[in-house]
C-alpha cells in the first residue's frame, strides 16, 4: 500500500508541476455584462451547444433573450442541456431550439442547412464551436481524417450553405472557435487526411490552423457585405474536449484537482465568443482573431493569404461545392 501511495504522490506531483509550468498564471476572467434585451429578436446557431463552451455560451445568450439553435450530434444530451439552461436562465429568457447536426457527416450538414433555410427567416449569428481533440485515428462518414473533417470541413460546408441566409439577415456575424495550439500546426497539402502518418496532436493543430485560414479567406470573400467573421482562441478550458488524452490512472485525481486551479471554467471560456456575438465594439470588424475579448496577434502562418486561398479551394472540392 505504501508503495502505491508513494508512486501516486510522485506521479501526481509531476503532473501538477507540469500544469504549473504550462499554465503558470491563472487570471480571473471578468464575466461580461450586457443589458438583458441585448439579443432579443436575434437568432443564434451554436454548434456543439450540449456541453463545454458551447453550452455555457448558449446559456448566456438565452439570458440575453436570444433564440438559440443548439446544433448537436447527441440529441439526448442536447435535450438535457437545454432543460438545465432554461432552469438557470430564469423566467425572462429567450427561446431554445434543438437541431440534429453531425459534423462528421456532410449528409447531416446538408440536411441541417436545408431545414434551417426552410424554417428560419433569418440568422443573426453563427458560432462554429463544436470540435474533437486528439482522438485516435478515424475517418468521418465521407472519408476525412476525423479532426480535420469535424473541426474544419464540416464547419466549412455548414457556413457556405448558410451564407445566403446570413447575407439576407445582415448585419450578421460568424464566430469561429480556434485554439492557441494552431501554433504547432502545419497544413499538409500533400496529405490532408494524414493517411501516410498520423499524429493526433499535429492533426488537431492542423485543424485549428485551418480554422484561422478559413476565417481569413472568408473575411476577404465577404468584403462589401454586412456579414463579418472573426475567430477566437479560448485558452485552456475545463471541458470534455480532452477526454482522449491519456493520463496515468494514479495521477487522474490530482490532474482533475489541478484543472480547477489552472484551467478556465466553461463560462469563462465562453466570454470571448459571447463578446464576438454580442458586443457593439466589434461591429463591422472582420477577419481578426481574439483572445480574452481583445484582438490577438497571430503567427505569420495564420495570416498567409496564399495558403488560405489554396486551402479554401481544396476544401470546396473536398466537400463537394466544386467539381
Amino acid at each position: 500500500m505504501s508503495t502505491a501511495v508513494l508512486i501516486a504522490a510522485v506521479v501526481g506531483g509531476g503532473v501538477l508541476l507540469l500544469m504549473r509550468r504550462l499554465f503558470p498564471r491563472r487570471k480571473v476572467v471578468k464575466l461580461l455584462q450586457y443589458p438583458t434585451d441585448t439579443m432579443r429578436g436575434k437568432t443564434v446557431i451554436v454548434t456543439g451547444a450540449n456541453c463545454g463552451i458551447g453550452m455555457a455560451l448558449a446559456g448566456e445568450l438565452l439570458k440575453l433573450r436570444a433564440r438559440v439553435i443548439m446544433a448537436c450530434r447527441d440529441l439526448r444530451s442536447a435535450e438535457e442541456a437545454a432543460q438545465d439552461l432554461k432552469k438557470r436562465a430564469g423566467p425572462e429568457q429567450g427561446e431554445v431550439v434543438i437541431k440534429n447536426l453531425d459534423l462528421a457527416s456532410l449528409r447531416s450538414v446538408r440536411t441541417f442547412c436545408e431545414e434551417i433555410n426552410k424554417e428560419e427567416p433569418k440568422i443573426d449569428v453563427l458560432v462554429n464551436n463544436a470540435g474533437v481533440f486528439q482522438c485516435p485515428y478515424s475517418k468521418t462518414e465521407d472519408g476525412f481524417e476525423m479532426q480535420l473533417g469535424v473541426n474544419h470541413l464540416g464547419h466549412f460546408l455548414l457556413t457556405h450553405l448558410l451564407l445566403d441566409l446570413l447575407k439576407a439577415s445582415s448585419p450578421s456575424r460568424i464566430v469561429v472557435v480556434s485554439s492557441k495550439l494552431y501554433k504547432y500546426g502545419k497544413i499538409n497539402f500533400d496529405d490532408l487526411n494524414s493517411e501516410s502518418n498520423y499524429n493526433k496532436a499535429a492533426c488537431y493543430s492542423q485543424s485549428k490552423l485551418a480554422n484561422l485560414l478559413f476565417t481569413l479567406e472568408l473575411a476577404h470573400q465577404l468584403e462589401g457585405t454586412e456579414v463579418t467573421v472573426n475567430a477566437l482562441t479560448p485558452g485552456m478550458v475545463r471541458t470534455r474536449l480532452g477526454r482522449h488524452v491519456q493520463i496515468p490512472l494514479l495521477a487522474k485525481p490530482l490532474f482533475h484537482l489541478g484543472s480547477w486551479f489552472f484551467l478556465k471554467s466553461p463560462l469563462e471560456g465562453a466570454q470571448t465568443p459571447l463578446y464576438l456575438a454580442c458586443s457593439p465594439e466589434v461591429k463591422g470588424v472582420s477577419g481578426k482573431c481574439f483572445a480574452n475579448c481583445e484582438e490577438e496577434e497571430l503567427m505569420a502562418k495564420a495570416t498567409d493569404r496564399e495558403a488560405a486561398k489554396k486551402l479554401w479551394d481544396i476544401s470546396r472540392r473536398m466537400v463537394g461545392l466544386t467539381e
